[in-house]
């Protein structure tokens, strides 16, 4: 009798292994079904020209901006409660939008009509007319349709219905965390579904994930360990840092009493990324800007 275990030490009796010859490669041919790097414009100011690409010019390498994201990168933006992940989702939707481009955002923390009079608000913020892109912004309700979020088999077949009907190159989550909400243990196999099928349908996505109050503000953990950066093509962290000492005055030049505000891109398989960490504001109407680096400031002001 053969027997076969495998990589968790469970035996299989009579198991043969067999060998799929359509999943080997070579470069030239893997090649030809990888896509080029270009940029997707995120409509978040100061965030397109942390992504780059690298060239050679006369014998040297050099960088060159994407001017937004890699298209069909797989980004996790995560941050404790009020940092402005959904903030930066909804303007990256409404940016989408406005390029005539159909873009699907899956509900899973608010119902869709309470989430789509934010994203108009954002767009109105923009200086973008909402009534000629609200309909190249499609909804899947999965806040109201717990069949959604807790059946993951139905959340994608209705996704791929909805890519299909409508055309979508672009896919928002918020948040991903609610997908596996009382069971992180599934956190890695929810992350991993997720993102092969956005993969299979050359999504450019988002996936928003929570915090817990526990981890550091500027890691990549979230909700679900570090399993959910892990899986995807990088991570977006937001923070926020109230200033409560005199050392943390001078390091992020800002009074006693503030509150500040950070951004840092942890990781992008995909292209070049800006690795500093960077100031981060929301505006009075509701609009996630990325600043400066930390220490600019600073330096601006000694000179």
């Amino acid at each position: 009798m053969n027997e076969q275990a495998d990589d968790l030490g469970t035996s299989y009796a009579s198991f043969k292994p067999e060998v799929l010859k359509e999943s080997i490669l070579i470069g030239s041919k893997a090649l030809q079904k990888a896509p080029g790097i270009e940029g997707v414009p995120t409509g978040v100011e100061g965030l397109d020209d942390l992504f780059f690409t690298l060239k050679e010019r006369n014998g040297k390498l050099e960088k060159i901006s994407l001017k937004g994201l890699p298209k069909y990168s797989i980004f996790n933006i995560t941050g404790v409660n009020d940092t402005g992940k959904s903030l930066m989702a909804e303007q990256f939707a409404v940016e989408q939008a406005s390029r005539r481009e159909k873009v699907v955002y899956i509900t899973v923390e608010s119902p869709a009509n309470f989430v789509i009079s934010s994203i108009k608000y954002r767009a109105l913020a923009m200086g973008i007319n909402f009534d000629d892109i609200q309909d190249n912004i499609v909804l899947i309700d999965a806040a109201s349709y717990t069949r959604l979020r807790d059946n993951i088999p139905d959340l994608l077949a209705t996704l791929a219905y909805t890519i299909k009907t409508y055309n979508v190159n672009y896919c928002i989550i918020d948040s991903v965390t609610g997908l596996f909400e009382n069971k992180e243990m599934a956190a890695r196999s929810t992350i991993r579904k997720l993102y092969n099928f956005m993969k299979k349908w050359y999504q450019t996505a988002l996936f928003i994930s929570q915090k817990r109050s526990s981890h550091e503000e500027l890691s990549a953990e979230a909700a679900g360990g570090y399993a959910v950066g892990h899986i995807l093509d990088g991570t977006m962290v937001l923070a926020k840092e109230p200033i409560t000492s005199a050392y943390a005055s001078r390091t992020y030049g800002a009074p006693l009493g503030e509150m500040v505000r950070l951004f840092r891109i942890d990781g992008c398989r995909m292209s070049g990324h800006d690795t500093k960490t960077h100031y981060m504001e929301i505006t009075d109407t509701g609009l996630v800007k990325i600043k400066e680096p930390i220490g600019a400031k600073n330096d601006n002001d000694r000179s």
